[in-house]
Parts: structure tokens; sequence; C-alpha cells
């Protein structure tokens, strides 16, 4: 599988793999040196993922599809990008069960999340979601397989795993579901969803620790303690270039630079 990169809905698949391929945070972190030699730090309480991409001689299907990304043809953005390294596309702190509430939503009942461990207080016949900070969903592409593991509910009787898929234009929705206690559920995107929001089905009221948790595009081991989410963050194009190959100009040098943003306009 190749990455997968465009606005959610009309997601494209870049089969070249990239020459170069950094993703590391942007730490933004300043460090202040006193007189007697003390050293002290400040950083944002935040640190987006910075995204550097490239590819030598990339075909020029590939290429132009990438040239018209970065020219906004389609809209200003944000971008998805559906890195095929990545084991769990939940953020990281929601991926712990832990962080603010704005990590889940529930249908009936309350949340308690307040940094450390996260508990769902549910009535019966509520549904736990596990929200996108920026779209209504994850981004997915018809033909993907996606895995849903939550085995903090495995053994809360009459819980189920369930998979919310959404169209792009949200008028389009159905649900791919199991019993929670039968390990990961995992559900074929089919043609015209865009999203999946990963849900868990309560039958009985009560009080749950969320735990930890795995959305992925690869089988997840049935373990108590899944990956460490990575997250699927919306991105904005910060920096391009596109130049003919030397020796055969039909093929391209591109180069990517993308940065996380929080803003919808991307």
């Amino acid at each position: 599988m190749g990455m997968w990169i465009g606005h959610p809905g009309s997601l494209y698949e870049i089969q070249d793999g990239a020459s170069k391929f950094d993703r590391s945070p942007d730490m933004g972190a300043v460090e202040f040196r006193s007189l007697s030699g003390a050293v002290t730090t400040w950083s944002a309480p935040t640190a987006p993922r910075r995204m550097s991409l490239s590819w030598s001689g990339m075909d020029p299907d590939d290429a132009s599809r990438i040239d018209r990304l970065a020219r906004r043809i389609d809209g200003p953005g944000p971008v998805a990008v559906l890195d095929p390294l990545t084991r769990n596309l939940l953020g990281g702190t929601q991926s712990l069960g832990q962080g603010s509430a704005r990590h889940w939503s529930v249908s009936s009942g309350g949340l308690l999340a307040f940094g450390g461990p996260a508990t769902v207080d549910a009535t019966a016949g509520a549904e736990l979601s596990w929200t996108h900070p920026t779209w209504p969903g994850f981004p997915v592409t018809p033909g993907m397989t996606v895995w849903w593991w939550a085995p903090a509910f495995a053994d809360v009787v009459g819980a189920t795993l369930r998979l919310l898929w959404h169209s792009a234009t949200d008028d389009r929705r159905w649900v791919t579901w199991a019993d929670a206690s039968k390990g990961p559920l995992a559900g074929g995107v089919s043609a015209d969803m865009a999203f999946v929001t990963p849900m868990v089905g309560l039958a009985a009221a009560g009080t749950h620790a969320i735990g930890a948790s795995v959305l992925s595009l690869y089988q997840p081991a049935e373990s108590a303690v899944p990956p460490l989410g990575e997250g699927c963050p919306a991105m904005s194009i910060t920096d391009y270039s596109h130049a003919a190959m030397p020796g055969n100009g039909s093929y391209r040098d591109v180069s990517l630079s993308l940065v996380e943003v929080t803003s919808a306009s991307g």
C-alpha cells in the first residue's frame, strides 16, 4: 500500500516510495542561558507534526496530482495524509484513553476527562465515539480495510464495537459492528465513503474506563496495550518544488513540506 494524500473524499494513492520521509514533530523549544550559565527552556503546549517528503523520478500522473494539490486547484485545504507506516490513526493521548474530553463524545450520559484516565458514565443504549479534531471522522477511501479495537470494553456485557461510515457530505451513513468480546473489528470502506468514526455501543448503564484503543489500516494484535496513537492530523502544504528529472523530462523530482493545522481553513 502506498501513501494516500488529498482532500477527504478524494484521496489519491502515491505508489512511488518517497526517497525522503520525515514526520518529526515541531518541538518549538527555545533555550535561554543566563550570565551564570544556567539554562532554562520554554516550549509551546502543543508540538505540531511536520512532514517532509521528496521523490526522485516521480511518475508523471503522480506528479500532476501532487501539483494540483499544492496549487490548491480543488480548494485551500486542509489535506489528509494517510501514512502507511502509521500503526494507530488515533491521537496520542486519545489512544491511551487519557486527555481532554474533546477526544470523545457520548450520545447519552457524560464524560470525565481532565488530562488523566478518562471515563464514560453512560446510560443504557449509549454510543461512545472517538472524535477527530478537525473532520467529522477519520479520513478513509474506498477499498481500504479499517481495524478497530478497544480492549477495555471486551468484558463489558453487551458492549459492541462499531465503525460508523460517513460520505464526504455526511448525507450517507451506515454502521459495521460486532460483539466487543470477539476481538478487533474489521470493516471495508465502500463506495462514496470518506470518513469513519470508531465507536462503542453500551447496552446497559454504567461507568467505564475508556482505556487504550487502536484504529488502524493493519490488523492490530489482540493486546490490552495497543500501539501509541500517531495521529492522522489535518495538514497544510507549506512548501513545494517540482523539477524535470535530468535526462528524462517526463519524470519529475518533487518535494513537499506539510504542517499539522488546527484551523479548518488550512
